[in-house]
């Protein structure tokens, strides 16, 4: 949990460094590297050695890393010294989100029964834009016990229209009125 947490403190720094310089999107392409780099598993257990010296460890993941904004460097670099270069992935995916955000697009974690075509997202993204009042993206699931319909969970809204809630809605009406 604590990595999550520090992963949401670096993101928001970041993104109101970039929102201060200006340079929102070189943030974001410079933490999407970096995250990328943190796949080579072989090259981040270097990196975080203590066995190496920081400027030689500085030196590689410059090499490696080549043109990208100098405070993204720095925080990879940070990062590196902590041992926590891992984290640059949770990182970079809330700076994605907060960077959405404050461009006015809200992420919907929708699940439905059947897996949803392009017209589907588009129809139902609207018809949330509707509800919300602002853009929506839709990142899909598929779970058959949702039966029909939808559920969506945007920030900390939940809105339930799958055929499953309103079978349990009137299983409760029905039972209501025999007493």
């Amino acid at each position: 949990m604590a990595r999550i947490t520090s992963g949401k403190r670096y993101a928001q720094a970041a993104l109101e460094l970039a929102v201060e310089r200006g340079e929102l999107e070189s943030w974001q392409v410079s933490l999407r590297k970096i995250a990328e780099l943190t796949g080579d598993e072989k090259l981040v257990a270097l990196l975080e050695s203590p066995k190496l010296p920081f400027l030689v460890k500085k030196g590689l993941l410059e090499e490696r890393l080549g043109k990208i904004n100098p405070l993204a460097l720095n925080l990879a670099c940070l990062l590196m010294s902590r041992g926590r270069l891992r984290l640059v992935n949770n990182i970079s995916q809330e700076y994605d989100r907060l960077l959405d955000a404050y461009h006015g697009i809200e992420h919907a974690e929708v699940v439905t029964a059947l897996p949803l075509d392009n017209e589907d997202k588009k129809r139902l993204s609207r018809q949330l834009e509707e509800i919300v009042g602002c853009k929506i993206v839709i990142d899909a699931q598929v779970d058959p016990s949702v039966v029909g319909g939808f559920i969506a969970k945007i920030g900390d809204t939940l809105i339930d229209g799958s055929i499953r809630n309103r079978l349990e809605s009137l299983r409760k009406s029905l039972v209501e009125a025999h007493r």
